[in-house]
């Protein structure tokens, strides 16, 4: 089989190696090659084979302190891998680094398929390769890597397969994945069977979201048009609309909108759309180094005083040591959680 198909079969085995970073998510990164494991035992031979790589080899410690062994990412051509996953979870960026990206392009040059799990999305980018791709990362570093790499067409999918490059948002997403390029290889019989041998209760296709609407942030039983309004306000935070507006367009009036984000909410309808803006702007104070005034207008704040005390009021914490102190997440996202019911001090 050529390098970069994956659409055919072969007596071969295919050969995955997957390179890791410290605290990468193990839980994706595991789902990934476990139906691997499990096309390999029923079918009774080595259909997969695999590999888990880090820059310099040894031990590697993932995100729950678990430890796995890893080979050099120098000698992962010797290995000859066809498809390569790049797994990384928090600041992807760090990994981004001469060597890494060295080993990445050389291996893409002899027409190794690459992959990302969770960010790893964000380590191809910055080796440029997935320049006029389309790309996607774990929802919480969409709007980083968008900012990032505006040669990347992101999408908010669960994985996308784009020609020889490949990418994951990670989690469960990383198992559907894998029984895709399975499907892919060997027919949808051996898929099927795969997952139901890890008890994977359907294979989802490209193209479905990572966040359904009956899902964050409101629910599929919120009315339809609260449910419009709040995507009306994710599609529209470097220029915010007025609610009056957006009351409008949903076709309410502006009490009738108020109402119905107080009882889904406990938010009004400003309340609500600041918190958006301002959890959109913590993702990439977190994960880029975008100027702090960028990130104002990017999400709507012409004033970086009123940007910084806003941000401060929601996250106890102004952005600038935010950026130092809250590379490790904790309570909020870069996506909004607007369902916990909180008060302003």
């Amino acid at each position: 089989m050529a390098h970069g198909d994956m659409a055919t079969t072969n007596e071969r085995a295919f050969r995955i190696t997957v390179i890791v970073t410290p605290s990468f998510n193990l839980a994706p990164t595991i789902g990934f090659l476990d139906p691997f494991r499990a096309a390999n035992y029923l079918e009774g031979r080595d259909l997969y084979q695999w590999t888990l790589a880090s820059i310099e080899g040894g031990t590697i410690i993932a995100s729950n302190g678990l430890a796995v062994l890893t080979a050099a990412l120098q000698d992962v051509h010797e290995t000859n891998p066809e498809l390569l996953m790049v797994s990384t979870s928090w600041t992807p960026e760090v990994y981004g680094k001469t060597t890494m990206l060295a080993g990445l392009r050389r291996l893409a040059r002899q027409g190794v398929i690459m992959g990302g799990i969770d960010t790893g999305g964000f380590v191809l980018a910055a080796a440029g390769l997935l320049d006029g791709c389309c790309a996607t990362v774990h929802y919480e570093h969409l709007d980083a890597f968008a900012e990032l790499y505006p040669r990347v067409e992101v999408r908010e999918d669960l994985y996308m397969i784009d020609g020889d490059r490949i990418t994951c948002a990670g989690g469960i997403a990383a198992t559907d994945l894998a029984l895709k390029i399975i499907q892919r290889r060997q027919g949808p019989a051996l898929a099927n069977a795969a997952a139901r041998y890890i008890f994977h209760e359907r294979l989802r296709a490209p193209g479905e979201r990572q966040e359904s609407s009956g899902i964050e942030p409101v629910g599929a039983r919120a009315p339809k048009k609260l449910r419009d309004a709040i995507k009306m306000m994710g599609d529209h935070l470097e220029e915010p609309l007025a609610v009056p507006e957006i009351a409008d367009r949903v076709g309410l009036s502006q009490r009738q909108l108020e109402r119905l984000f107080a009882e889904n909410t406990g938010a009004s309808p400003i309340r609500y759309y600041r918190d958006i803006r301002l959890d959109r702007a913590r993702g990439l104070i977190t994960q880029t180094d975008m100027p702090v005034l960028e990130v104002a207008l990017a999400c709507g704040f012409s004033s970086p005083e009123h940007f910084s005390r806003a941000y401060r009021r929601r996250f106890g914490m102004p952005p600038r040591e935010d950026r130092v102190e809250g590379r490790i997440p904790f309570e909020f996202r870069a996506k909004p959680m607007h369902t916990r019911r909180r008060q302003d001090p």
